[in-house]
């Protein structure tokens, strides 16, 4: 490794002359150095002047000895590669320093050469780490967006699944898009921003995919269901959250929409039978857009109200089936609901 890339090594030591003799061998190596005379000033003189890239302490220094000082370092300055300085007696005092973390240690007396060469050695696997490190975080980083853009890519061939569930079906064509920016006034209404207002987005355009597995007869039957066919058209929010699991489990928002837009305020609703707040704010804004867009729009089995018409029967069952608070902030949100989203 080019000494040019570490500018500045610190040598900690109580004895002048050693740091002297010491600061001779490392500029000689091209190296700029920082002395202190013990541990504690070497400290200040990091948090002075920052971390350097090489240190080389002594072990045996009155008051923090090179023990404490290399703890202290490790635990602060966790990239920076210690060298400790040691007798032939303290043998076993600078390999237990090893095991703490310093790189390597020379004994004293030193030669120029031995010290450049512990220098070199001790920068180069610094270096090694640093790379090692960079490395790993850019592959993590790498992972992740493979990670983002194959959950898109799911989300995007689910969404495709609803569209062409609807597309099957005049009645309900563009449903999931208009309940999207139904909900998604509403809940800005609300105060939803960043990312809970993104997983509402997500979650009210994918709130039917669990009908994928609901039978056509039932889906397009052109009158009232009997209680069989009610059953199984009610397996479809708790199908449409494991439908999704997989790959929505960090946007539990979204899960929570999918399975519980059905759910009504007096706990008469599905799959749960929650009630009050213990429905999910998100769920409870997406029921009313839901009903809103499936009053105003023709269905099999009957034919579509007017907006002032859904208006009122929103207005009607606001406490028992839907959120109040919901209720008048979808209202603030479409001062004209005459004029039905573009996707209508």
């Amino acid at each position: 490794m080019g000494r040019a890339a570490a500018a500045r090594c610190l040598l900690v030591d109580d004895d002048a002359q050693v740091r002297s003799a010491l600061a001779r061998a490392v500029e000689s190596q091209g190296l700029a150095c920082t002395q202190a005379a013990g541990g504690a000033e070497a400290l200040d003189v990091l948090a002075r002047d920052g971390e350097v890239p090489v240190c080389i302490s002594d072990i045996q220094m009155p008051g923090m000895d090179g023990v404490a000082f290399l703890r202290e370092v490790v635990a602060r300055f966790p990239d920076m590669a210690v060298i400790m300085l040691t007798g032939v007696a303290e043998i076993s005092t600078a390999i237990e320093c090893l095991r703490i973390g310093a790189v390597d240690y020379l004994t004293k007396p030193a030669m120029i050469e031995e010290v450049a060469a512990r220098i070199d050695k001790a920068l180069e696997k610094r270096a090694l780490v640093l790379e090692n490190r960079q490395y790993q975080a850019n592959l993590e980083s790498r992972v992740r967006e493979l990670d983002r853009l194959n959950r898109q890519s799911l989300i995007n061939g689910v969404e495709m699944l609803v569209f062409a569930l609807e597309a099957k079906d005049a009645y309900t064509s563009g449903h999931s898009l208009r309940v999207k920016e139904f909900a998604v006034k509403t809940a800005v209404q609300l105060g939803f921003t960043g990312e809970p207002l993104a997983q509402l987005e997500l979650g009210s355009r994918l709130h039917d995919i669990g009908k994928i597995g609901t039978r056509e007869a039932v889906l397009h039957k052109p009158g009232p269901l009997d209680a069989e066919e009610f059953e199984h058209i009610k397996l479809h929010a708790a199908l449409g959250e494991r439908i999704l699991q997989p790959f929505l489990s960090e946007s539990p928002r979204v899960l929570a929409i999918v399975r519980s837009h059905h759910e009504r305020m007096d706990g008469s609703g599905f799959p749960d039978g929650l009630a009050g707040e213990r429905i999910p704010l998100e769920a409870r804004i997406v029921a009313v857009a839901d009903a809103y867009d499936a009053m105003t729009t023709n269905r099999a089995y009957r034919p579509s109200r007017g907006a002032a018409e859904a208006v009122e029967e929103l207005r009607r069952f606001a406490g028992p089936q839907f959120d109040e608070s919901v209720v008048d902030a979808f209202l603030r949100a479409h001062a004209d609901l005459t004029v039905l989203p573009v996707h209508a």
